[in-house]
């Protein structure tokens, strides 16, 4: 296979029947470490909503138990990629992130932010650190793809379009990104994590080049110092420099999932998709958050 045959295949596919399809190819072939890193800071900008970051600081799930809840949450949104919307392990990572949500008080607009950051961030990233920008028919069938998780998950007034996702996601982080104190621990646990999977001697440079791939508005809201533009520069133009030398590889021929990322530490003698995350209940001390009904409506399985 030639470096762009998959490209030429995913663009004979109709991106809104064939969106499982493409999407798959795209992450799991095309670009599987440039979505690992996009998803990554996805998630990561949510903690600068406050009632999100709060949220998370409050359950303690990424401050005390942070590589669980990142391996956890890769390998359940992973799962649905590799499995599919009909397949049982699928359906039953989509029960799981059901069941943990309906435990806490989320308001609708919170979780299609959230929803939104899947779709754009890894466009973004990949549109400007890849080894080739997204096609449009990857793009359109991204968003057809989280549109229909979105579903599943009970979410309502999700976006048609990658540029209406596009749109809900500036506008949510305009008018909602700020302080929080938990949230800011939540983002410090995160980076411990991220700085923690590599030797000790490196940790101080590694840290210093994760923040200076943050955006200015990201920085603010967790009151980080700015890197200076020159250590801007030249992280951006190493993460560039990556992206070119992976496009005179060979295309990978095998698809590569989250379960295989050296990341994922915590299931070394595997796992089953029904006991991975939480089991919160409500009032008891594994849910310190009390909620009512659930704010995003019913999930559809």
């Amino acid at each position: 296979m030639k470096r762009y045959e998959r490209l030429e295949q995913i663009r004979r596919m109709d991106p809104e029947k064939d969106f499982l399809a493409i999407y798959r190819l795209t992450a799991a072939y095309e670009f599987p470490w440039d979505f690992t890193r996009a998803l990554e800071l996805a998630l990561y900008r949510t903690y600068a909503v406050p009632s999100i970051g709060r949220l998370l600081a409050r359950t303690a799930e990424l401050t005390d138990r942070t590589q669980k809840r990142y391996d956890d949450t890769a390998l359940l949104l992973d799962t649905v990629v590799e499995h599919g919307f009909g397949d049982e392990e699928g359906r039953t990572a989509i029960r799981r992130i059901n069941q943990m949500h309906r435990s806490y008080d989320i308001s609708n607009d919170d979780m299609r932010y959230v929803l939104c950051t899947f779709v754009v961030m890894p466009k973004r990233w990949i549109d400007t650190y890849g080894w080739r920008r997204l096609s449009r028919h990857e793009t359109v069938a991204a968003a057809t793809y989280y549109r229909v998780l979105g579903q599943h998950m009970g979410i309502k007034e999700i976006p048609g379009s990658y540029e209406e996702f596009e749109n809900c996601l500036d506008a949510y982080e305009e008018a909602n990104f700020g302080w929080d104190q938990g949230a800011r621990e939540v983002s410090d646990a995160t980076l411990d994590l991220m700085v923690s999977w590599y030797p000790r001697a490196v940790a101080p440079l590694l840290r210093t080049a994760t923040l200076a791939l943050l955006d200015e508005p990201l920085l603010r809201a967790f009151r980080y110092e700015q890197p200076g533009a020159v250590t801007r520069s030249l992280v951006n133009r190493a993460v560039r420099l990556r992206g070119r030398a992976v496009r005179l590889l060979p295309p990978r021929k095998a698809p590569h999932y989250a379960r295989q990322n050296w990341e994922i530490k915590g299931y070394p003698d595997g796992y089953e998709v029904s006991e991975l995350g939480t089991f919160p209940v409500p009032g008891a001390r594994g849910c310190p958050v009390p909620h009512t009904d659930r704010s995003a409506g019913s999930p559809v399985e």
